[in-house]
């Protein structure tokens, strides 16, 4: 090898590191830059519920006894189906929002229930997930939106599982 080969190779080397070097520094400050000036990255949890629609309309006794079903609590529902749902189950619940999830999203309207199709089931299924699915639990939600979004599911089913009126009342004032 030249000489003048051994000065270039040298010289690419030198600066190839320097430019490394400022590539490093950079990535790690450019986000500094934006926490510390800025505001403008939140590193905080995520906070669904912040996008939830309003209950608004609804009656004292709706939203007392949220677990008996109206056309007010499922209209509601409708509206925290589609912010928080229709992702995954598609706009009209029949299991083709999200292509590629395993298993795949339930068809709601099919309505072939794995764990029971109660209203106290769905309401179960909506707090605590299924376990090794794709169906996560919403217990971040609040009560008043899970119950609507119970009653929103049982009006689009074909599959209507005949609640108990004396045991959803009881279950759902012991929650």
């Amino acid at each position: 090898m030249s000489a003048d080969n051994k000065k270039t190779d040298s010289f690419y080397n030198k600066w190839g590191f320097y430019f490394f070097i400022a590539t490093i520094v950079f990535s790690c400050l450019w986000p500094a830059y934006f926490l510390v000036f800025k505001n403008s990255i939140d590193l905080g949890e995520y906070d669904r519920s912040a996008q939830l629609p309003q209950a608004q309309g609804l009656s004292e006794e709706e939203q007392a006894r949220p677990w008996v079903s109206t056309e007010d609590l499922i209209a509601h529902g409708n509206k925290v189906y589609t912010a928080q749902c229709a992702v995954c189950h598609g706009a009209k619940g029949l299991g083709e929002g999200s292509p590629g999830l395993i298993p795949p999203p339930r068809n709601l309207v099919e309505g072939k229930w794995k764990l029971g199709g109660s209203s106290r089931d769905l309401f179960i299924t909506l707090q605590k997930g299924i376990e090794g699915s794709s169906m996560v639990s919403f217990k971040h939600l609040p009560e008043l939106d899970l119950w609507a979004l119970v009653h929103y599911t049982r009006s689009i089913t074909n599959n209507k599982v005949p609640d108990n009126e004396e045991e959803l009342e009881e279950f759902a004032q012991n929650l």
